[in-house]
This record gives C-alpha cells, structure tokens and sequence, in this order.
C-alpha cells in the first residue's frame, strides 16, 4: 500500500521508524548481541559435503538435506551461481556436481545432465580455479603435479624479507598454511564408482602448460611466477629433508596456537583446511583437536526440515555494533538498556592478545574488535571503527571503563594507519600487489590494502571523537580519499556492494571529520549518487559492478543500498534534495507488515570477483538509520540548525 508523502505527512515515517526499531529491538539475544545469517554461494555446502566423506563423517540425513539445497539453488541452465541475479560460475558449477555425486546422484540425472552440459561450455575443469583444483586433488580428481607449488619450506622465510607469510592478508595466511600442510602430504582420497569427473575433461590428460597458461609477452609476471611454480614443483619432489622438517614443525605450531574456540581465522575455508592437515600430521578422527574443530564448523550449518547449507562465519560484532547505531540514530536514549547491554557484551569482546598485526605494526597495542564470537588474533579496523563509534554513542553505567577501552582501541587503530594514508582491514601497509600474479592468487584476492570504504569508516569513528581534519592522520587519510576517488566522482566499495557503499561511506568520513561538504570533489560523489537513483527512487547496483566497472551504481532497488545512497547524501547535506525524498518514500513503500523488508540480493563482499555475502539484517538495520537520520536532520532543519554541511534542493 503506498503511503502518504511524508513531506506533508511525517506520521507514516515515524510509524516506519518505530516499526523497524520494534523488529531489531526483539530480535537481539538475551546476552545483548544481535547476529543473523550470514549467508553465502552454494561453494562451501558443497565443500562441507566433501569434507564429511573426507573424514568419513556422512551423515545421511544432513546429507541428503545439503543435496537438496544444492538443487533448490541450480539455475535453470543447470549451474550454479556466486550471487542472486548472477550466471553460472564454472567453479561453483564443478564443485556442486561433485558433492552431488558424492551424495549419490547419477550423472545421467537430468539435472546433472545440464550441469556438465554448462561446465563443459566453460572451457571443462581445465578452467576450474585453484582452489578447487586443491579440493580435487584430495579425491584424486586432480594430479597433485597439476596445482600450483606451494612448498612448506616458504614458512621459514624470515617476517622481514622481501616476501613471506605476513606478506599476504590473514585470510591467506589461514588459509594457505594448512593448505601447505596438506600440499606436503599429498593425500588423496578415493571415491565411489562412478562418482570421477572424467567426464568434465575435454581431453583425458591435458599437459601442464593447460592448467596454468602463459602470457604472450615472454618476459612478464605472469611467465615468471609460472617459471617459480615449476622451479618449485620440481624442488617440492625432491625436498631437504631438514628443510622441510623444520618448516613443518614451525607451520604446524603457528596453526595450532590460532586454532582457538572459533576456529582457525574464524572462517570456514581455513577451519576445514585445518582439520585436513591435522589428519596429514596423524591426528585421529576420535582426537580432540578434530573434534572441536569440526563441531565449530558444525555451528556454521542453518538447517530445516528439509535443507541444510554452511556460512562462510558468524557475524555477531559486526551486527551488534551496526545494531546500536541504528537504535540510536532512531532516537533511543543513550543510556537505554538495550544499547547499554549490547556495549557491554561489546566491550567484554575487545581483544587482549598480541596477534599477526603486530609484524607490520608495532607499535600498535592489542584493543581491537574483531567479526565473530571469538577471533582474538585478528581484530579488524571495520568492527573496531563501528564498534568504537557505537561506545561514543551510549552511556553506560561505568562510563570510565568505556572511555579506557576506547583510549586502549586508539592505541590499536591509529598505528594501523598505512604508510598510504588508508586503513585496510587486517593488517598494515600489505600492497604488493604483484603478489596477486602467484598462480595460487587466481583470485586476485591474496592481499588486504587500504581501502576507501574502510578509510571513510576510520575518520567517521574520529570525527565522533572530536577530531577534526587539521589532525595528521586525518590529513593524510584525506589525501588518500582524493587520490582514490574514481574519475565520475564515486569510490569503490572494497566490502559493500559497491561503489554506492563506498561512496556512502567516504562521505559520512569526511562530513564527520569537519570536511566542509560544499568542495567540488564532494559535490561531485553527490551528482554520482544522484545520477544513479532508479525511477522507483532506490538505488541498487549488481556484484557485477566488480567484473566490469561501466555497470558501478546499476541493479534492481535494494533496502540495504538504498539507504546507503540515502546516508550518503544525507551526510553530505542534501536534506530537502528530491532525491532523498524519493529515496525515503521507496523505503517507506516497501517496508513489511513485520517492519522489515524483502532483500534477495547479495549486498555483501567477501572477495571482489569470487566471492558473496548475504548478511539478513543488512535489509534491516541500514533502512532504519537512513529513516532515522532523515527524521533527525529535518527536525534541525525545521528549528533553524544546519549543521550537517552544505543543503541542496532539486
């Protein structure tokens, strides 16, 4: 039902307002945290599949509810996809087959059938990314020849040269050092008859030039780091035993002291990756390091009735803290209890411990936030901004307390600034880039550089705080900003669906650190959000928009982006601005009887290009800041304060 224009009538976005508060106040946990799904591709159901047979851990019912879930998923061309609205990915594609036949399903199935039918077109599992050629290769699918290198002995290399583990982001460190545990052992795996993918070769055995083609120029990186991953197989066959004994035992210490409550990295690739090297290094099934590592994997399933599928993590921080700031934006006292329960729950997981930041950053002292239940060697600077600005917001009872973790999280962030200027997530100053040319980085994701999107968070947190732009951090993050800005005036969104979250975010930086609004590079991240509303006044934009950038700010209306455009522009001072009042009312339009609203889309972002995320509360949180602040600024406006920057009308 349409509402009435709220600029004649605000009573509809008061209700909308309170409605939306209603829904996010019942759903937080007695404990005072909020955390919904986290939801991503078919990838890891299929790999979860893959690593019960590994363990000979089938479980016949949740295997059959898994399958069921990898066939409500297929699309109707028989693949399956990285994100709602995408087409079929050959890798997710193979992976899917696979697990399905593992289960038991015949290739001559009809829905099998089609699903070969698409991965042969693709080019057939000579084009299947590494890391499925890694998850193969364990079922003997693959030749272990025919992955990429990746000796053990590289651990040893000291924190200081040129390249080593501290290098690459922590998500590759967790991930690939178990993986070079397992690369050492070689283990493969039979599988049922029938249950081989002879069928999804174009030819029976392709050489190895196939897997990892070369570059036409003969002197580039891509033919130099295909030299190094011959070199290195060639040595990985004939390795020094003391070596590789000794890198060994150091890898394997490293990962068992991160192995903690929430699982290595606190993500499901290197928690599964895990548990595989811990059977390469002897451990049983029974062992009880196995045990609890598979059991935090086992908290990851969402199950019904009649499907099962794994997230990527829980995400409670990350929830709780964009939780808070919605409820307050929407007018709860500061001292609620509701706010004072979730920063308390907030503050009592702010880490103590000295983890992998440290290389890059010492001087840097532990206090961060990181994404998950518990993560305590990798804080975040993203969660430990928003969690440091949801603090500034409430009053706690022991507001002494707030204000010491909030000088120890200081301590933490601002030497985590990058030699750039920016602030990436995990670690500092990890940009060579080049390093994403390794045959093993087909994803282009091996690294964690500073980010726009996380630049803006950083200098919103410190506006709050009371600093201003004169300050030297804030300066350089400043000129980071200019130098990031694309040419049309947006910035990409590094983990946000994308550059409409970039940009909302940078803006809401800027806005709070003093940055007068009125300049024209700020005037021209405006005209880009402006540019870009759809006519049924939201924004939206594709996960497409990171394989081709011509399509930044294009997609069907979405909840979640829409009230990032709306927080952007609201930001920049654009109160009475036609385009936020057409963007509230697409909000207030399609708001649920239950005070939510609908959201398929994948408006989340593990890995630009490869990899998704869904996360349920984005559709809910989000929609009610934007309401709120929109209410908030024309209540200002309405008594004669301006102080949100330049107002623009239209």
């Amino acid at each position: 039902m349409m509402r009435t224009d709220p600029r004649a009538d605000r009573g509809p976005l008061d209700e909308a307002i309170e409605q939306a508060r209603s829904r996010l106040l019942a759903m937080q946990d007695p404990a005072g945290f909020w955390v919904a799904e986290l939801e991503a591709d078919s990838t890891l159901t299929s790999e979860y599949i893959m690593l019960r047979y590994l363990l000979g851990k089938v479980d016949k019912t949740k295997q059959r509810k898994a399958a069921a879930y990898l066939l409500d998923t297929q699309l109707p061309d028989g693949g399956w996809n990285l994100y709602h609205g995408g087409s079929s990915h050959l890798s997710t594609t193979v992976k899917a087959y696979f697990a399905l036949k593992l289960c038991g399903h015949s290739s001559e199935e009809p829905f099998m059938r089609r699903a070969r039918e698409v991965i042969l077109e693709q080019g057939g599992l000579t084009q299947a990314n590494v890391f499925t050629r890694f998850a193969l290769a364990l079922f003997g699918q693959f030749d272990w020849h025919d992955v990429p290198a990746m000796p053990i002995e590289l651990f040893l290399l000291p924190k200081h040269s040129f390249f080593n583990m501290h290098e690459i982001s922590y998500w590759s460190r967790t991930v690939l050092t178990p993986l070079m545990i397992i690369f050492a052992h070689k283990p493969v795996t039979p599988v049922p008859a029938g249950a081989d993918l002879m069928e999804l070769r174009v030819e029976p055995r392709p050489k190895h030039a196939d897997w990892f083609p070369g570059d036409s120029r003969l002197f580039s990186k891509r033919n130099l780091f295909l030299a190094a991953d011959r070199l290195l197989h060639w040595y990985e066959w004939r390795p020094i035993s003391f070596l590789r004994q000794a890198a060994m035992e150091r890898a394997t210490a490293w990962m068992l002291r991160r192995m903690g409550e929430g699982g290595l990295g606190g993500i499901y690739p290197a928690m599964a990756n895990s548990i595989i090297a811990l059977r390469c290094l002897g451990y049983e099934v029974e062992h009880s390091l196995v045990a609890s590592a598979f059991k935090q994997i086992e908290a990851l399933e969402v199950e019904d009735d009649r499907t099962l599928h794994v997230q990527p993590c829980l995400s409670p921080i990350w929830d709780t803290c964009l939780a808070v700031n919605a409820l307050a934006a929407s007018g709860l006292p500061a001292d609620h209890s509701t706010l004072v329960s979730a920063c308390e729950w907030l503050l009592s997981k702010q880490t103590r411990s000295v983890g992998d930041w440290k290389v890059k950053a010492p001087d840097a002292e532990p206090g961060g936030w990181y994404f998950q239940f518990e993560n305590e060697f990798y804080p975040d600077v993203d969660d430990s901004a928003v969690v440091m600005t949801a603090l500034i917001k409430t009053i706690l009872p022991n507001q002494a307390a707030k204000g010491a973790a909030l000088d120890q999280a200081l301590r933490w962030v601002l030497p985590m600034q990058s030699s750039d200027g920016g602030w990436a997530a995990y670690d500092k100053d990890n940009n060579k880039l080049f390093l994403n040319e390794l045959l093993v980085a087909d994803h282009k994701a091996l690294l964690d550089p500073s980010t726009a999107d996380l630049t803006g968070r950083m200098i919103e947190m410190l506006g709050h705080l009371g600093w201003t732009r004169t300050t030297p951090a804030a300066q350089r993050a400043i000129a980071f900003l200019k130098r990031e800005q694309e040419p049309e005036g947006c910035w990409f969104g590094r983990w946000g669906v994308n550059y409409i979250y970039g940009t909302w975010a940078v803006l809401a930086g800027l806005q709070a650190i003093g940055e007068p609004m009125d300049q024209p590079y700020i005037r021209r991240a405006v005209d880009w959000l402006v540019d870009h509303q759809n006519p049924d006044g939201g924004w939206g934009e594709s996960c497409h928009s990171y394989e081709d950038p011509q399509t930044a700010g294009q997609g069907p209306s979405t909840p979640s982006q829409t009230a990032w455009a709306l927080l952007g522009l609201l930001h920049a001072g654009c109160v009475q601005h036609s385009a936020v009042r057409n963007g509230i009312d697409y909000l207030l339009r399609t708001q649920c009887a239950d005070g939510g609203w609908e959201e398929q889309e994948f408006t989340g972002t593990g890995f630009p290009r490869v990899f998704y995320l869904r996360y349920h509360l984005y559709r809910l949180y989000f929609p009610l800041w934007a309401l709120s602040m929109y209410r908030t600024l024309l209540q200002k406006a309405a008594s004669g304060h301006n102080e949100d920057g330049a107002t623009l009308s239209g």
